[in-house]
């Protein structure tokens, strides 16, 4: 059993100061088969723990031993320890699950902040705590206040979720904070200011323990590093020493995948010589204006986006800090928001604005891959099963037929055999990102919107997702695909970027132009600080 009371022992290094969490030789085993085995680590007040590993590799099962949550019917064994007053904070790498979807912001955190005001005579209570959540917000770098306070979750974008969550770690007031993926899905400006959010928080005496593929959030943050790998660690030491010396050769190869603008194929040797030739666009859009509810005051402009097209056989990429309104203009496409003005054409022909009323040709014409895999599976059907399920739905194939046809794109995107009959919550989160493509990939679509669908995972399976990409354009010519991604590196591979800055198209043109000479200031600074997250500083 877990022990998680008491006082962690003695630090062994001398003059060290004592852990505020300690794991001591962790076994996890789920279903006969061990997911963490003999994992240690020891989170010291204002250092940074890093855990860094391919999906899949036991990082999050380790990071949610410090709270004392495990797998479903999972067998443990090691001891778990937190200090005395060691209040543990947790930053889940998909934070939409752990907020109330039927809640305002407002009312999240004040639920939170009405318990560090309780010593205070009530008269002063409301506006202590309103002045604690405002304060959280902002060191969790969320501007405009005021509307996100009356937004409900699925109003906010991915990275606005996380950092709502960042600030209700803050306000819990915590020892230690597990943070699993902070910066998933954040823009190089965003993810620069979380990095140095992160670094306060160490300063102020808080263990911090990062669970991230990103290594560069790594390098800028981390005081010590653990390297995993299918659920043991294969290596582990001072940051410093590991950056300069790598150890074990999956370290190396972790480190040798960082991307670069070179990296990935150009446009041209994506297309395939019949894709050269100009053809007419698949997909217009005219005048799209989206609006968001704002409770009792009515509607707030979100998006506009006067004029954007994507051709047969071309990737188009959206590239935007978290909230410029990246994934607004996705689920328009995909008819998930209604409420907006303009135009959308398919072949020529308007497609209705909600997914209700539109045709089962045109549900298969647009698919769409959430940065979310985990949430967008039913957690008790296989996926197999559910794969299947869209050659049914949208081409009436007969069950038999979307088997197989199942099975073949999940295999064929690298997913192995014996993994496809199983329930989503067995499968890592690479694997289900494969999963989820091939469910789109089964419905035929003529346009793929990819969310996100990288920012989650380790930099190997980063890679291998967007050569699978790379490949499909290269040999479907009646696909084309719109690529949601903060990341520069990223949109690389895309034959034209749309950039977009506070919900409006500030600039778009041909990837290698845009990439090589930027005109906006905004696009300007994603650019300068792609490869400079932010450097650590000493306590």
């Amino acid at each position: 059993m877990t022990d998680r009371t008491g006082t962690p022992g003695a630090s062994p290094h001398t003059g060290a100061a004592d852990p505020v969490a300690e794991v001591r030789d962790l076994c996890v085993v789920v279903g006969g088969r061990a997911i963490v085995e003999g994992v240690s680590l020891r989170a010291l007040p204002g250092k940074v723990t890093a855990l860094v590993g391919a999906s899949g590799s036991g990082k999050t099962t380790t990071g949610l031993a410090l709270l004392g949550e495990y797998p479903s019917s999972a067998r443990v064994t090691g001891d778990i320890r937190l200090a005395a007053d060691g209040l543990a904070g947790y930053i889940p790498q998909h934070p939409a699950a752990v907020l109330n979807p039927a809640r305002r912001i407002a009312a999240l955190l004040t639920d939170i902040a009405r318990t560090q005001v309780r010593h205070l005579p009530r008269a002063e209570r409301r506006a202590a705590a309103r002045e604690r959540i405002l304060q959280a917000l902002v060191d969790a770098q969320l501007a405009d206040t005021e509307p996100l306070l009356r937004r409900y979750p699925h109003q906010l974008s991915g990275g606005q979720q996380q950092r709502v969550v960042l600030a209700q770690a803050l306000l819990l007031g915590a020892r230690v904070i597990v943070a699993d993926e902070p910066t998933t899905g954040q823009d190089a400006l965003t993810k620069h200011r979380i990095v140095e959010q992160l670094t306060t928080v160490a300063a102020q005496g808080i263990a911090v323990v990062l669970l991230s593929h990103d290594l560069d959030v790594v390098r800028a943050l981390a005081d010590e590093v653990i390297v995993m790998r299918a659920g043991r660690v294969v290596e582990s030491g001072p940051a410093e020493r590991l950056w300069l010396a790598p150890r074990h050769e999956w370290t190396r190869q972790l480190l040798a995948d960082q991307p670069s603008f070179d990296d990935y194929p150009t446009p041209a040797e994506i297309a395939a010589p019949a894709k050269n030739a100009p053809r007419e666009a698949v997909l217009r859009v005219r005048d799209l204006t989206a609006r968001h509810g704002n409770g009792t005051r009515g509607t707030t402009v979100v998006l506009q986006a006067p004029e954007l097209n994507l051709r047969p056989g071309e990737c188009l990429a959206v590239v935007g800090r978290s909230g410029s309104g990246k994934t607004t203009l996705a689920r328009c496409l995909a008819g998930l928001h209604r409420a907006h003005d303009g135009e959308m054409l398919l072949d020529g022909v308007p497609l209705p604005r909600s997914l209700r009323h539109r045709s089962r040709a045109q549900l298969a014409a647009v698919q769409y891959v959430f940065q979310d895999a985990r949430a967008a599976f039913d957690e008790h059907r296989s996926v197999l099963d559910q794969v299947a399920r869209t050659a049914i739905r949208l081409r009436t194939t007969d069950h038999h037929t979307a088997r197989a046809e199942a099975l073949a794109a999940l295999t064929g995107l690298g997913l192995p055999e014996q993994l496809t009959g199983r329930r989503p919550g067995q499968l890592s989160g690479g694997e289900l990102q494969r999963a989820a493509l091939a469910r789109a990939l089964l419905a035929h679509p003529r346009v793929l919107i990819c969310d996100e669908i990288t920012s989650g995972l380790d930099t190997v399976t980063r890679r291998s997702i967007l050569d699978t990409l790379t490949t499909l354009l290269g040999t479907r010519e009646d696909l084309s695909l719109i690529l949601i991604t903060h990341d520069l590196h990223t949109a690389a591979l895309a034959h034209h970027i749309a950039v977009l800055d506070a919900g409006k198209v500030v600039e778009q043109g041909p990837s290698p132009q845009l990439l090589t000479k930027p005109e906006h200031p905004f696009t300007l600074s994603l650019m300068a600080t792609t490869n400079r997250p932010g450097a650590r500083t000493a306590p």
